[in-house]
């Protein structure tokens, strides 16, 4: 039975197909202005890397912040529970799960079966999240690719005093006219973003392993960071972390279509 998994974010889409316990392919684009639109784009890419039509799925979920306007799910899931059965699936020793989106930022305690425990999440700023990112790189004039690799570089320990974007996008224009290397504002940044996203986890309990999810995962400098605050050594995932929500989306889906199944 083909399952899907279907992650509609604020600045990216992403899906999965699954079969039984494997993935038969992902996929991620930039959202674009009508959820439902993301959706079909981002549903159809999967779809024809593995050969398949939408008749093919069985059963499919979604979540993220566009989940309701989905059109072709069978039902929907928070993103909470979706990044932790996720993670959980994807390496089980995991028992904290730090997301990091395009808008908001979520820490999250999971039992031994993947099941969210407690959770707290950060959606009221855009701080420390993808989009803080996308407006820094383009205030310093790099790829947003680029930047954890940049963070990297750093020799010069530079503080990012301001949460807020506005501020925090002056303050590095302040800087750069001061003469600081853009590798160390950027690791100032990453170290920023770190801190705030380790304090929303310190306030449920970290216990280990610990999985770091979302695009900004991606980022080598913040990745780095997010473990030297909480203090732990973060746990490699085995997949894209961007898609993690996408996958637990399609791992729900399956559970879904099973209990379905047996219920008829």
């Amino acid at each position: 039975m083909i399952v899907a998994g279907c992650d509609i974010g604020s600045l990216t889409a992403k899906a999965v197909l699954m079969k039984n316990e494997e993935i038969v392919s992902t996929a991620t684009i930039r959202s674009r202005p009508k959820p439902q639109e993301s959706a079909r784009l981002v549903i159809n890419s999967v779809l024809q890397a593995a050969g398949l039509s939408m008749d093919d799925i069985s059963y499919a979920v979604g979540t993220g912040y566009g989940k309701s306007q989905i059109p072709f799910v069978d039902s929907v899931e928070s993103e909470i529970a979706c990044h932790g059965r996720g993670a959980w699936w994807n390496v089980p020793s995991i028992r904290t799960v730090v997301d990091i989106g395009g808008q908001d930022a979520k820490a999250i305690r999971i039992d031994e079966h993947g099941d969210v425990i407690r959770y707290s999440y950060n959606d009221k700023c855009a701080a420390g999240t993808g989009r803080f990112l996308e407006v820094i790189a383009e205030a310093l004039d790099v790829e947003l690719e680029e930047m954890g690799e940049l963070s990297l570089k750093s020799t010069e320990k530079v503080n990012i005093s301001n949460q807020c974007v506005v501020f925090a996008e002056t303050e590095v224009v302040s800087l750069v006219n001061e003469g600081k290397e853009v590798s160390d504002i950027i690791n100032g940044l990453s170290r920023a973003m770190a801190n705030r996203a380790a304090s929303l986890a310190k306030g449920i309990g970290v216990e280990q392993d610990i999985a770091f999810t979302g695009g900004v995962a991606k980022n080598m400098g913040v990745a780095l960071a997010l473990g030297q605050a909480l203090g732990y050594p973060l746990k490699a995932l085995n997949i894209d972390p961007q898609i993690t929500g996408a996958l637990g989306a399609a791992l729900i889906a399956r559970e879904n279509l099973e209990q379905q199944q047996a219920s008829t």
